[in-house]
C-alpha cells in the first residue's frame, strides 16, 4: 500500500514524500530470515523503481497480530542485506538484469507505437529460461478496459498532432 508520509505538497513541482506500507511474518528461524531477505528484495525493487524513499513493515505473529513496526530506508536495503543478511541478492545485479530483460522485451514486443497484440512472458519454476511469445495478433486479450484503451488512443492522437503541428 502506498501512502503519503506527512502531507502532499501544495506545489505540484515539489516531490511527494511517499511511504510504502508492507506486512511480513515475524522471523523466528534461520529459514524465516532467508524468506524475509527475499521479501526485502520485492519490497526494495518496487519502492526503488517508483522512487518511494521509505518503507514501513508491520511484522505479524503467527496468529496475525501486529508484533512490531520497522521503518526502512529504501536505498539502504541492498547494503543491509549484503552486510548483515545472507547476501542472497545484490541490488546492482537486479537492476542490470531488469535493464537487460527490458531491452530484450522492447526488441521482441516493440515499443507500443505499433499494433502489438497480446504477448505472454513465462519463467518456469527452477528454469533459467524466460519465454516470450505472441498469444494474439491484435487486441488486448480482454486485459485492458475499453475506457483505458480509448484514453490511450486519445493520448496517442494528441501526441501525433503535437508532433505534426
Amino acid at each position: 500500500t502506498l501512502a503519503v508520509w506527512d502531507t502532499k505538497p501544495a506545489d505540484p513541482t515539489q516531490p511527494t514524500n511517499w511511504v510504502e506500507l508492507k506486512t511480513a511474518a515475524a522471523s523466528l528461524t534461520p529459514t524465516d530470515a532467508l524468506k524475509h531477505e527475499r521479501k526485502l528484495l520485492k519490497f526494495w525493487i518496487q519502492s526503488f523503481l517508483l522512487g518511494v524513499p521509505r518503507i514501513v513493515v508491520g511484522f505479524r505473529s503467527a496468529s496475525g497480530i501486529l508484533a512490531h513496526l520497522e521503518e526502512l530506508d529504501t536505498r539502504s536495503i541492498p547494503g543491509h542485506v549484503k552486510r548483515q543478511g545472507k547476501a542472497s541478492w545484490d541490488g546492482n545485479v537486479c537492476i542490470n538484469f531488469a535493464a537487460g530483460f527490458l531491452d530484450v522485451l522492447r526488441k521482441t514486443v516493440g515499443t507500443g507505437t505499433e499494433e502489438g497484440g497480446v504477448w505472454r512472458i513465462r519463467r518456469r519454476q527452477r528454469s533459467p529460461v524466460i519465454e516470450i511469445w505472441k498469444v494474439e495478433e491484435a487486441g488486448t486479450g480482454g486485459i485492458l478496459s475499453r475506457e483505458f484503451v480509448a484514453w490511450r488512443e486519445e493520448l496517442r492522437g494528441r501526441e501525433g498532432a503535437e508532433m505534426q503541428g
